[in-house]
């Protein structure tokens, strides 16, 4: 079983930064592989961001590289989510989830995830 619990969302102007942070806890086999993925009103899921907790190797989507960034404490039991110069259709529930194994792409499939943590962007 793994727990995982988001915050630092919240409501922000086009071009200004938030971080989430996920506090996660239980197996750390079940936490191997992290990620965020997102879900805006009308749309699909998208995977934002995948990490390789083991060794570190992480992917991004192509709509966020070079803004968001992926990371994790030193105690590999927070993860984070960097997201600078933030744009309107970033809006969205944003979700810390977990899994196994899987960490070599962007996925949204993962059988653990937390309740979200709303990301609105204004223009």
């Amino acid at each position: 079983q793994v727990q995982l619990a988001e915050s630092g969302g919240g409501s922000v102007q086009a071009g200004e930064s938030l971080r989430l942070s996920c506090v996660a806890s239980g197996s750390w086999f079940w936490r191997l592989c992290m990620g965020w993925f997102r879900q805006a009103p009308g749309k699909e899921r998208e995977g934002v961001a995948t990490i390789n907790r083991g060794v570190g190797s992480t992917y991004y989507a192509d709509s966020v590289k070079g803004r968001f960034t992926i990371s994790q404490d030193s105690a590999k039991s927070t993860l984070f989510l960097q997201m600078n110069n933030l744009q309107p259709e970033d809006t969205a529930m944003y979700y810390c989830a977990a899994d196994a194994s899987g960490c070599g792409r962007l996925r949204t499939d993962f059988p653990y995830r937390g309740q979200g943590t709303q990301v609105t962007v204004s223009s």
